[in-house]
């Protein structure tokens, strides 16, 4: 039995993708000593750093180093991948303009490295979390990925739309830089959240990684659940920006060839 254009075409999207992503992969790498090693020294090497110049103001804390590696490796993920997606459609414009393939494809390949990374990290997490306390709670694992996949959804989202917003206006990028650098000392990544007054928290998590690094967190080192209201927020948070960005895409991706 033949199978359906639907499904046949639902294949080639997904081999499409796999052809970018690997290419993606090989292309940046290509020629370097250290290869894929080089998108892991940068976290850690921040790591090592952050974590000799505040432990000293954190030392009473027993799980800052745990704390530390959580928030920093969530935040370098939504940093370098947002980056990743405001450029993407540019970056592959000599595809996009000459030939015909779902322009999402490229905005979601260009994620690839990041969340590829991500993965890297969530396994030193667990493995980090292990040693240090011991292995975490099934739940929590689970709980754990789940705002992970919250996370992408967020980044996802947001990537679909500035990917075509970046081709009216070429200096998105350069705010998004700015705006990533103050928004890496406003989600409490290299500090606790309880230091800051309680009545400031709702501002702070307006910005998506500060509820996604204090959620896992809570599971991962207290082994806290957070409420149910919490977790829906934060779903109807991730459904919105992917929402929001496939409708901003959807209206400015057919025209994207001639901004190229």
């Amino acid at each position: 039995m033949a199978a359906s254009p639907v499904v046949f075409q639902r294949t080639h999207h997904l081999d499409l993708l796999w052809t970018f992503v690997r290419t993606d992969f090989k292309t940046r790498y290509h020629g370097t000593i250290g290869g894929f090693l080089w998108a892991l020294v940068k976290p850690f090497a921040m790591f090592v750093v952050l974590l000799w110049v505040f432990s000293f103001l954190f030392d009473a804390d027993g799980q800052y180093r745990l704390r530390l590696i959580i928030g920093l490796f969530l935040f370098d993920f939504f940093a370098e991948s947002t980056k990743a997606g405001i450029t993407s459609l540019h970056a592959k414009g000599y595809l996009v303009s000459k030939a015909r393939f779902p322009s999402w494809i490229a905005v979601v390949s260009s994620l690839a490295n990041a969340v590829i990374t991500l993965g890297i990290f969530v396994v030193a997490i667990t493995v980090f979390r292990t040693a240090t306390a011991g292995a975490a709670p099934a739940v929590s694992l689970a709980l754990f990925l789940f705002y992970l996949l919250m996370f992408l959804l967020i980044v996802t989202g947001f990537s679909l739309a500035a990917s075509v917003v970046f081709l009216r206006y070429r200096d998105l990028n350069q705010v998004w830089e700015v705006v990533v650098q103050a928004g890496f000392f406003v989600a409490p990544v290299v500090y606790p959240l309880d230091i800051i007054p309680e009545r400031y928290h709702a501002f702070l998590y307006a910005w998506p990684p500060t509820a996604v690094i204090e959620f896992s967190r809570s599971v991962l080192i207290a082994e806290a659940i957070p409420s149910g209201r919490a977790h829906l927020l934060l779903a109807v948070e991730a459904l919105a920006a992917l929402a929001l960005g496939i409708a901003v895409f959807r209206r400015y991706a057919p025209t994207a060839a001639e901004r190229l």
